[in-house]
């Protein structure tokens, strides 16, 4: 069976170029935030159908082993270097951040 891991998800919304948006999340972000050896997983997931008032039309997960590499990842250099690197990129015009939210696990069910 595999271990839960803690969750970090994160809603986004890039109105502006989303092509640009998804070529930088996925070939810059991404590979920058690995670097952190806590981060264990990422997935990027896309709103299949749009509605009025639905929210974030991206979503990502970020998984850690545990809650002690989660919350360490904010202070660590490779987060620094990162976010470095996304205000330099977006500093003209920012994506957004809907919400972020952390989750812990309770039980997990499987066919």
């Amino acid at each position: 069976m595999a271990k839960m891991r803690i969750l970090n998800i994160v809603g986004t919304d890039c109105p502006e170029n989303e092509a640009k948006f998804d070529k930088w999340y996925n070939e810059v972000h991404i590979p920058l935030l690995f670097k952190y050896k806590g981060l264990k997983k990422v997935t990027r997931y896309r709103l299949m159908t749009a509605s009025q008032g639905q929210g974030a039309k991206f979503l990502a997960i970020y998984e850690y082993d545990d809650k002690a590499a989660m919350d360490a990842f904010p202070n660590s250099p490779e987060f620094k270097a990162a976010i470095d690197e996304m205000n330099g990129t977006w500093k003209d015009n920012m994506f957004q951040i809907i919400w972020a939210a952390n989750y812990q696990p309770i039980k997990t069910w499987e066919r």
